[in-house]
């Protein structure tokens, strides 16, 4: 019996594969439009995100450290407009209020 082969035989290596890897893993994000403005989109995977916590816009609870979510910021802004969301906060975020508020047993961070 011969040993399993762990990669196509074209002889493709993972940094050769090009767009496929890094849309896997989050590297490489998309521009979508939103009120008016063109945001870039970034959707970071569960590894990736190991380390902080982060407090969605869209419904102002945190994300935990290792969750997968997404991270938006306008394509004219810097690094300071980057915000962190939940995958389905961003995806709801047509749906939702402009003024979200905590209730009052949600915690103070």
């Amino acid at each position: 019996m011969s040993p399993r082969r762990n990669r196509p035989r074209g002889g493709d290596s993972p940094t050769d594969r090009g767009d496929e890897a890094g849309n896997r893993y989050g590297g490489f994000g998309r521009s979508e439009s939103w009120q008016g403005d063109d945001w870039s989109v970034r959707h970071v995977a569960g590894a990736s995100a190991a380390g902080k916590t982060y407090r969605c816009p869209g419904c102002d609870q945190e994300i935990p450290s290792g969750l997968p979510h997404v991270v938006a910021w306008p394509e004219h802004g810097g690094v300071d407009d980057r915000r962190h969301w939940h995958k389905a906060c961003w995806n709801a975020k047509d749906r939702r209020t402009t003024k979200v508020q905590r209730s009052r047993n949600a915690p103070r961070h």
